[in-house]
């Protein structure tokens, strides 16, 4: 459910923007919301569960997130959306850690190589099915319907949990919890992520740069709490590790590429491209096949061969993905833009993912391989949190250079124009105003926000590139080689 749900709402975003009327920054809200108290709680969870029973959180989390699903479900305005989305976020926090947990506890040396290499499979698979599921149901029903159909599933598992799992929990666990931390993780993101949003309007909004200073004193804060705090959420001496530390840094990296990305991605095909909801969330089934077919094999590659070449490959087939993505343009052919760049993601995706996961559980003591992957899940999450709000302020900037530019070019009526700055919000994420009824206005006005959009859109594919780049050159450090000893 919560990896469904993370990518799912995607490719609903854009008609539920236009059922809701929300600006574009109240729709990157709606995911921003739920990506927030799920990477700053992420490691409090799994903390709770290895303290009281991690068959308990887990099944807490999937009862709250059910919960929440349904408030998302029968929202009436985007406010309560996003205040239920920050609910189902919390929900998501508690249930996600005690997955991994619980089969890391089960299993051990190569046949726990391969349990998390299917656990990464299977991760991969659903979130990149999410959006399949998400146009199919918006566009056979209502946007809604992609948060209720998580109440039935929460059902079968908790029936599972119930009859199938067995309590696990850390005799030796930690009996205070880290609030301090949590809510300074949470505050700070919170800030810097609002702040970024709002100075994806052009200016330098005075309340966003406050947002992003608050945000950077309360991180700061975080991270002094954090070696002050003798029981942290983030342990500071696992990053003693070379390994584990850029096996940390390329996460970030690459998963900032990867969620920031792909959150435009469905606005692109919907709103410029001119996909139906359904084919919107199939353009990416590609990316499905390869993931499903080839992530379990790889789970055991980093044991065999080491780290170094899955993660180095990975990470270039990625940036291959996004260029290619970049190159979309608009009404160009699918099978020349998007099906192609589904196909080197998913190929990057299926190598660096469990390699991935088995470096970082391996670079520091058995002991604290659960804190270990906690902490590498909270910064995958986080880097995707952070790099949509970033990853907007490119694209909005260039959308609102490329539009100016082109409505000066166009005969376009002062009625049509008054449209335009009355919506600027929404149009920023490539809607037309409704209100332009001309058909003239309305073909001059809406070729430009699209073409505005695609410029956008190419200069955020652009900038995720680079951070494969950059990820896959921190991938040829020697400690990721075969045989390197953790340092």
């Amino acid at each position: 459910m919560s990896f469904i749900d993370g990518t799912a709402v995607n490719v609903a975003l854009p008609v539920l923007q236009r059922d809701l009327h929300a600006s574009a920054a109240s729709a990157q809200w709606v995911v921003e919301g739920y990506s927030l108290f799920l990477s700053a709680l992420l490691l409090l969870g799994g903390a709770l569960g290895d303290l009281y029973g991690r068959r308990l959180i887990f099944g807490t989390g999937v009862a709250l997130f059910a919960f929440a699903s349904l408030a998302c479900a029968l929202a009436p305005g985007v406010e309560f959306l996003i205040a239920a989305r920050c609910i189902q976020g919390v929900g998501g926090a508690l249930a996600t850690p005690g997955s991994l947990a619980l089969i890391s506890a089960s299993y051990a040396g190569e046949s726990r190589g391969r349990a998390i290499g299917t656990w990464s499979g299977f991760s991969a698979i659903t979130s990149a099915f999410g959006p399949v599921l998400g146009g199919a149901l918006v566009q056979a029903a209502s946007w809604r319907w992609v948060f209720a159909i998580n109440v039935p599933i929460a059902a079968g598992v908790l029936a599972v949990l119930w009859f199938g799992v067995s309590e696990s929990r850390d005799a030796g666990a930690w009996r205070r919890l880290d609030v301090t931390g949590a809510a300074l993780a949470t505050a700070g993101l919170g800030a810097l992520v609002w702040g970024l949003i709002r100075l994806q309007s052009g200016a330098l909004d005075p309340a966003g740069l406050a947002g992003l200073a608050l945000g950077a004193v309360a991180l700061a804060a975080f991270f002094v709490a954090e070696k002050r705090e003798p029981h942290p959420m983030i342990r500071p001496e696992l990053f003693a590790s070379r390994r584990f530390s850029l096996a940390n840094a390329y996460t970030l990296l690459l998963y900032a590429a990867l969620g920031g990305s792909l959150y435009f991605v469905p606005f692109d095909l919907i709103n410029v491209q001119g996909y139906p909801p359904s084919a919107a969330g199939a353009a990416l089934l590609p990316m499905v096949g390869v993931v499903s077919a080839f992530s379990r094999t790889s789970g055991g590659l980093a044991a065999r061969i080491g780290a170094r070449v899955p993660l180095v490959a990975g990470a270039l087939l990625a940036a291959c993905g996004f260029a290619i993505f970049a190159a979309a343009g608009v009404g160009r052919s699918y099978w020349v833009t998007f099906f192609p760049g589904a196909v080197a993601l998913g190929c990057g995706a299926a190598l660096f993912a469990a390699p991935l996961t088995t470096t970082v559980m391996d670079a520091v003591d058995a002991v604290h391989a659960g804190v270990a992957s906690g902490i590498n899940n909270a910064v995958a999450r986080t880097a995707g949190l952070v790099a949509i709000a970033a990853l907007g302020i490119a694209l909005a900037s260039t959308f609102e250079a490329t539009l100016a530019r082109d409505l000066a070019r166009q005969p376009v009526s002062a009625a049509a124009r008054a449209a335009i700055a009355r919506d600027r919000p929404q149009i920023v994420a490539g809607q037309v105003p409704p209100e332009i009824a001309d058909e003239r206005d309305r073909a001059a006005v809406g070729a430009a926000i699209r073409s505005s959009f695609a410029g956008g859109f190419r200069v955020a594919m652009l900038v995720s590139a680079l951070l494969a780049l950059l990820a896959a050159a921190l991938a040829l450090d020697p400690s990721f080689r075969r045989g390197a000893a953790p340092s």
